[in-house]
């Protein structure tokens, strides 16, 4: 039996397409890209017309493997924004970090191990941010109702 399956198969990044002009990936050192520890540079994989088109994915430490899907700056900035405030939900002790796994499944309507901020589009970025502040400005509520009542939340 061969032990060719979907886990081990190689996947040739290389021939990714940037989703914002077609030109072909490359993968590059993040110096001179953004700031990061210079003595561990991270890699990435980047438009070869970078910096005309301003598009690129981390990849995964010491791998080749991106976290997400090419994005330029807008969308870069709404993924950070959206990880912000989805992280405060389960990091605030808002909920677990499973619950907040499959809240984000049911809101967009993807099975858990597909819910990666870093493939999201603008839209749903933006709606991961409206819904987490939602959740976080009524559990806030919720805390401070309690204290009023005089029950101690736990």
């Amino acid at each position: 039996m061969s032990k060719n399956t979907k886990k081990n198969k190689k996947i040739d990044y290389s021939q990714m397409r940037c989703p914002y002009c077609g030109a072909r990936v490359e993968l590059r050192s993040s110096e001179g890209i953004y700031k990061t520890d210079m003595n561990e540079p991270q890699m990435l994989w980047v438009c070869t017309n970078y910096p005309e088109c301003d598009a690129y994915v981390r990849c995964q430490k010491g791998t080749t493997y991106p976290l997400g899907e090419l994005a330029d700056g807008k969308l870069r900035a709404l993924r950070r924004e959206a990880h912000f405030y989805f992280d405060k939900l389960h990091q605030d002790g808002h909920i677990s970090r499973i619950d907040a796994y499959k809240w984000l499944s049911a809101l967009l309507c993807k099975p858990v191990q597909e819910c990666h901020i870093g493939s999201l589009n603008d839209y749903h970025c933006k709606t991961v941010i409206k819904k987490s502040k939602e959740m976080l400005e009524l559990r806030a509520k919720q805390k401070k109702n309690k204290k009023k009542c005089g029950v101690k939340s736990g």
